[in-house]
């Protein structure tokens, strides 16, 4: 006998409230229960808005400790570096990380195996010797224009250039999780296992005596970005081996380099038009206004959270509509937009209400 939220709820609410609620219920039912496409994606994007929850509890409790800790100055150089790299670490990927998601569910539906095999062994061999490539390049940029920089921003850049192979490995293999609807795979080391890490990590080294201090913090992050990547992807590349049989591997990489090259377009534009504010702050102020317009921001950004559930559970089933399926194309779309709005509605309201008194908690600098 499953659980059931409709049946439980008319067995303990009263009867007029419970038959109020049992619409609502019945359609928690049809998402958590359901064996069919719409199902399996609404039960990613409620694992993902869950675990999407969580991560905004987790980065802002760190986030706050870490800028009381460190103190607006050096918690400004520490964000600058990390939003750097997180952003060139996405573009590492040159749009392999989406493309994925359309590749691996339409192999699988086909049946092409060697494809299926070659695609998840080439884009992980591709992303990670672009981003060492891209992050060799970066630290000779940043040494050869050190005369023009300003000198506390120099080492803890070439510092956070370590950083950027493992972030663009960790966004492929989210990618490679979410092709294969593992939502907990996919969103819980970099959203709940990486920010406790950091965390944890810097607390450790303040305990042993090390300066509370941008370099402090970037150390901190590349233990704890190595860890929680390299487990990742073992975890993952698990579970593929354990899902796809062995056999011939056939490569086709100009045709997936020529429909991830659009996407790699698309989505830099997106991910600069959504974090390329805190590099124009940095590049015109000093690190203690970016430390209080970043602290702004994050509150802020919980609102966004609730488009990236949706997008993470439903990204793969728009591939797979999209052949000879129209009808239910458009029907899942009208679906998706419904839960992206009326969330994010909400969460807009209690930030506005909340906004305050949370960056009173970063300290008298932030308000």
């Amino acid at each position: 006998m499953r659980f059931s939220a409709a049946t439980t709820a008319g067995r303990f609410l009263p009867q007029r409230l419970a038959l109020r609620v049992k619409p609502l219920l019945g359609r928690i039912d049809a998402v958590l229960f359901s064996a069919d496409e719409r199902g399996e994606a609404g039960r990613m994007s409620l694992i993902a808005f869950s675990v999407r929850i969580v991560s905004a509890v987790i980065a802002f409790v760190s986030q706050v400790l870490m800028a009381r800790w460190m103190g607006s100055f050096e918690y400004g150089i520490f964000v600058l570096v990390w939003v750097t790299m997180v952003i060139v670490g996405n573009l590492a990927c040159l749009g392999f990380h989406t493309s994925v998601i359309r590749f691996i569910p339409e192999y699988s539906e086909r049946g092409m195996l060697a494809e299926l095999r070659g695609i998840v062994m080439t884009s992980r061999l591709f992303v990670l010797i672009a981003s060492t490539a891209i992050a060799a390049l970066g630290a000779l940029g940043v040494w050869l224009l050190s005369p023009f920089i300003e000198n506390y921003y120099v080492v803890p850049f070439i510092l956070g250039l370590i950083l950027l192979p493992m972030i663009a490995m960790s966004d492929l293999v989210q990618g490679l999780a979410r092709a294969n609807s593992w939502a907990l795979f996919a969103l819980s080391p970099t959203f709940l296992i990486r920010p406790v890490l950091i965390l944890a990590f810097m607390a450790l080294m303040l305990l042993m005596g090390y300066a509370p201090d941008a370099r402090t913090a970037i150390f901190a992050a590349i233990a704890a970005t190595y860890a929680t990547t390299i487990g990742q992807l073992l975890g993952v590349t698990s579970r593929i081996d354990k899902k796809i049989p062995a056999g011939p591997v056939k490569v086709h990489f100009a045709q997936w380099f020529i429909v991830s090259l659009p996407i790699f377009l698309v989505e830099s534009f997106f991910f600069l038009l959504t974090n390329a504010d805190v590099l124009m702050v940095g590049a015109y102020m000093d690190p203690d206004d970016v430390a209080v317009y970043f602290a702004t921001v994050k509150t802020l950004a919980l609102v966004h959270f609730v488009y990236f559930a949706v997008k993470a559970g439903v990204a793969q089933r728009y591939a797979q509509f999209t052949h000879g399926e129209p009808e239910k194309l458009a029907a899942f779309a009208r679906e998706t937009v419904s839960w992206t709005f009326w969330p994010s509605l909400i969460m807009a309201l209690m930030v506005l209400v909340l906004g305050e008194p949370m960056l009173m908690l970063f300290g008298p600098e932030f308000t």
